[in-house]
């Protein structure tokens, strides 16, 4: 049985966010753009200004103004989130409560769960799950995802 106290950090939100921007087709074509910037580096001397404020402002574009926006997105999300939130995750699946309000959610609704580098999200849905952050595992971190992923194993139609 593993119990946590809840709510994401803008730094929690912005990190989930830029792995999912990075790891989806948008961050696949955000490393092409940046191979055709680099080779466009290359021929840096042989162009002219105006094709040079181009590229400088395509370059911040995806590595200064997009993680930016991000991150003042994952502030607003942060605000919003006003209540703790309890998870207590058992052979059964997690209870969470929520300013009082008590609900359960059964290990086969959940839709998957993912180790991120910084935090573990437990997903209900394509959109929305709990994000556990390194910070709130500690060192029982990997015990807590062996343990979620053996329920997620148990699963029908898995």
């Amino acid at each position: 049985m593993y119990r946590y106290t809840v709510r994401p950090t803008a730094s929690d939100l912005w990190q989930l966010s830029m792995y999912y921007v990075y790891g989806s087709l948008v961050g696949v074509c955000n490393i092409i753009l940046a191979a055709v910037l680099a080779l466009a580096v290359a021929k840096w001397s042989s162009v002219g200004t105006v094709y040079r404020i181009v590229l400088v402002l395509a370059c911040l574009a995806f590595t200064v103004i997009q993680p930016l926006a991000i991150y003042r997105k994952a502030v607003k999300q942060a605000k919003s989130i006003t209540e703790d939130t309890e998870l207590l995750f058992d052979d059964k699946g997690i209870h969470v409560t929520v300013a009082g309000k008590k609900n359960f959610v059964s290990w086969k609704k959940i839709k998957r769960v993912s180790k991120k580098p910084t935090m573990i999200v437990v997903f209900l849905d394509t959109t929305h799950g709990y994000v556990l952050s390194n910070r709130l595992l500690g060192s029982g971190r990997d015990a807590f995802y062996e343990f979620v992923t053996s329920k997620m194993a148990g699963k029908s139609g898995r």
